[in-house]
C-alpha cells in the first residue's frame, strides 16, 4: 500500500480478501490514524524514496494514490546524444511515480491499481499521462484507465482517474465493474448526523434527549458574512467562485484537503434562522465511504485533510472486486445494493502491497 494515507484503499481490498504486507506513508498524522485502524505485523515505512525495492515483500497487487509532479520529457535522441538513459529510468526520475515504477519492475506484481486526480490526463497537454502509461506498458503490463465519479455510490461529485494494470495479458474490463447509475446515487441525508443516533464526542452532543451537531461547526456571523460577500463579488464578475450551501436532498462538491480552512465548498443549510455549518469529521468520513467503526484520533484540522486526500472506499471496493475476480479467473459482478464482496477460494491467495 503506497502513499497509503489513512488506508482507504486498503479497506477496499481487504473487503475482497486482500492481506496487506507492506505500507508506506510519510505524514505523521496520517500514520497515527492508520495505526489506530489497521493492526499489522509490519511497521509503516516512511519516505518511499528511501526504501529499497528489495526490502519490499513479494505481493500480488500494488496499490498507490500517488502525488503527480511535472515530468521531464526531453526527447530520446537528445538523451542518447548526452549519453543518458531513456525510458522510465530517466523520464520519471525525480518524481514519486518513479518509485512506483522501480518497485513494479523489481517485484513484478500480478496487478496494480493507481489513483490520481482527473486532470492527470490533461496535465502538460497529456504528455505526463502518456509517459505514465508508456512506462507501465514498458514494464510489461496491459493498462486500463477510467475516470469514475463517486456520486454513484456516495452523495459527492468526485471524479478521479484509476489505472488498472495486469501483467498477464488483456484480462480487465471496466464495463464489468458494477457501478450504479449516478442519477440514482444517494443524497446527503444518508450521511448527515441523525437526532436519533448515538452521540460521538466531540462531533455531536445531547440536547433534550436528542443528538445534535456540536455548535462549533456552525459558522460565525463574521465568517458567514465574509463568505457571502466573497461569493457576491465573484458573481458580479461572472466567476463561479464562492461557497456552496446544500441540503439533505443534494449532492456535495468535491471534498478537498483545504476544507479545514473555512468549509466553504460544502456548507449544510440549517434554515433561515441559523447560519450554515461545516460537515463534522465523522460526516466527512461517511461522505468518503468509511464505516462508522473507523476511528478518528486526530484533530478536526488533520481529519479534514486526511479525508479530503483519501479515496472513496466503495468506489475502490468495486474496482478491487473486479481485479480480484480477474486474478482468480472468475469474473464476479455484484448487485448494486451490495458493498460487501466475497471471493471464496482466493481469500488466502491474494496479497497486497500498500505504500504512501
Amino acid at each position: 500500500d503506497l502513499f497509503a494515507g489513512i488506508g482507504g484503499t486498503r479497506i477496499a481490498f481487504e473487503r475482497v480478501g486482500g492481506k496487506c504486507v507492506f505500507t508506506s506513508e510519510w505524514d505523521k498524522f496520517s500514520c497515527q490514524t492508520y495505526r489506530e485502524n489497521h493492526k499489522d505485523d509490519h511497521e509503516i515505512s516512511g519516505d518511499i524514496t528511501q526504501v529499497h525495492e528489495d526490502d519490499i515483500p513479494d505481493h500480488d497487487v500494488l496499490v498507490a494514490g500517488f502525488p503527480c509532479q511535472p515530468f521531464s520529457l526531453a526527447g530520446v535522441s537528445k538523451k542518447n546524444s548526452l549519453g543518458r538513459a531513456h525510458g522510465f529510468l530517466d523520464e520519471t526520475q525525480g518524481t514519486l511515480f518513479f518509485d512506483i515504477a522501480r518497485i513494479i519492475k523489481a517485484k513484478q506484481p500480478r496487478a496494480f491499481l493507481l489513483e490520481n486526480v482527473k486532470n492527470l490526463r490533461s496535465h502538460d497537454k497529456g504528455k505526463t499521462f502518456c509517459v505514465i502509461k508508456n512506462t507501465l506498458k514498458e514494464l510489461g503490463y496491459s493498462v486500463y484507465d477510467r475516470i469514475v465519479d463517486a456520486k454513484c455510490l456516495v452523495p459527492q461529485h468526485r471524479e478521479r482517474i484509476f489505472l488498472v494494470g495486469f501483467r498477464d495479458g488483456d484480462v480487465f474490463d471496466w464495463d464489468a465493474v458494477p457501478f450504479p447509475c449516478a442519477m440514482q446515487g444517494p443524497t446527503l441525508n444518508s450521511i448527515l448526523h441523525s437526532p436519533m443516533e448515538a452521540p460521538e464526542e466531540p462531533f455531536t452532543t445531547i440536547v433534550r434527549s436528542k443528538t445534535k451537531v456540536a455548535d462549533k461547526y456552525t459558522l460565525s456571523d463574521h465568517l458567514w458574512g465574509y463568505l457571502q460577500a466573497y461569493a457576491e463579488k465573484h458573481r458580479v464578475k461572472g466567476n463561479g467562485f464562492g461557497c456552496s450551501v446544500v441540503g439533505p436532498n443534494d449532492t456535495t462538491r468535491t471534498l478537498s484537503a483545504r476544507y479545514h480552512k473555512d468549509g466553504s465548498e460544502i456548507l449544510i443549510d440549517q434554515g433561515n434562522r441559523k447560519n450554515p455549518r461545516r460537515l463534522t469529521p465523522r460526516e466527512c468520513a461517511r461522505l468518503m465511504g468509511f464505516p462508522d467503526s473507523f476511528k478518528i484520533p486526530v484533530s478536526d484540522t488533520q481529519a479534514y485533510r486526511q479525508f479530503g486526500n483519501s479515496v472513496v472506499v466503495p468506489v475502490v471496493e468495486r474496482i478491487a472486486d473486479a481485479i480480484a475476480a480477474c486474478l482468480a479467473g472468475k469474473p464476479v459482478i455484484l448487485p448494486d445494493s451490495s458493498f460487501q464482496m466475497n471471493l471464496p477460494g482466493m481469500v488466502a491467495e491474494t496479497r497486497m502491497a500498500v505504500s504512501a
